[in-house]
């Protein structure tokens, strides 16, 4: 049998004997991430994990498998889905072309603040549950990446600048603000970002510092530009089914520890933002300033982004847009 098949197997017969009360009915989850240990996303779920085994008093097994160990950052929902494994971090933006509504957090301009981030996610939330839900999927938590920021080779100024580049996207919306910016869109997973660089596939990125960090971008970029660009999060899922079968104990068990890892993830993600951008500057990277000129052609393509996003969601996603500028006015 397959390995993943093998996995879900076993966590199939160890769910299916928790009921017995006897430790040889332990149930083993697998969880599956494509970041690394050093993430601090990672780092976070791991902390989350260990909650669940010691709030479980060993009925829960959970087992991590990071950098895309077991499933690449692309399979890891449906791998969730059909059970090859119980639980899985996924970049909720990234399913934008399933839905509108997963891929909102990541419109170029509309989120620059954690302020605003946390109030487009107290929105958007009931949103993305009810979506999930219908697929099977339960979301227990997310946590936002910090702030992006475009990293180059030479200092932008002004959008322009960016007109005839090769950028590295990671999502639909990343994809359409390169194309609006007049660069060539790449889509290139995290993993392989440093070898899209050294073979010349793409030669500009925007992305978090933490990513940054993770893929060593000094070796291939010389300028980092802060500009808020966006606070996309990655959500933790669980397979319904899996965590339904569970006793309700346990259920409530592994939402309280969502809850707290949530609280937490947040703030590491906003000390990660002050940290990982003074990490690119001690490897050598400049830490440049965005000029006016470049936010305002920024802010430009965002609305446009922004509009073309509410005509793809309709009626939902024009109340969700309308309610989140109120809150922020």
């Amino acid at each position: 049998m397959h390995r993943r098949g093998v996995l879900a197997a076993t966590a199939g017969l160890a769910t299916a004997g928790l009921g017995l009360g006897t430790a040889a009915a332990q149930t083993r989850w697998q969880v599956a991430t494509a970041y690394p240990d050093g993430n601090f996303h990672t780092q976070n779920l791991r902390s989350f994990l260990d909650a669940i085994q010691a709030g479980s008093n060993g009925r829960l097994s959970l087992q991590l498998h990071s950098n895309a160990a077991l499933l690449k950052m692309t399979e890891i929902k449906r791998g969730v889905q059909t059970g090859q494994v119980q639980m899985g971090e996924i970049l909720l933006s990234a399913y934008g072309n399933e839905d509108p509504f997963f891929e909102v957090d990541g419109i170029p301009m509309l989120v620059t603040t954690t302020a605003q981030a946390r109030k487009l996610a107290e929105l958007q939330k009931p949103y993305v549950e009810a979506r999930l839900n219908r697929s099977g999927l339960s979301l227990l938590y997310w946590v936002p990446w910090p702030p992006s920021g475009l990293y180059t080779n030479a200092p932008v100024e002004t959008v322009e600048a960016l007109r005839g580049t090769k950028m590295r996207t990671y999502n639909v919306l990343t994809n359409r603000f390169a194309t609006l910016a007049g660069a060539t869109p790449t889509l290139v997973q995290q993993a392989e970002v440093p070898q899209a660089f050294a073979t010349g596939v793409v030669n500009v990125m925007v992305t978090s510092a933490a990513t940054g960090v993770d893929v060593q971008a000094w070796d291939f970029c010389r300028v980092f530009t802060p500009i808020g660009f966006a606070r996309t999060k990655n959500a933790i899922i669980v397979r319904k089914r899996d965590l339904d079968a569970l006793p309700a104990e346990l259920q409530a068990m592994i939402r309280s520890a969502a809850a707290a890892a949530e609280t937490r993830g947040w703030d590491l993600s906003d000390k990660a933002t002050t940290d990982q951008q003074a990490m690119l500057g001690q490897h050598g990277m400049t830490i440049a300033t965005a000029t006016p000129a470049l936010m305002q052609g920024l802010r430009a393509i965002g609305n446009t982004q922004t509009d073309e996003w509410v005509a793809k969601a309709g009626d939902d996603g024009k109340r969700l847009i309308d309610a989140y500028r109120a809150a922020i006015a």
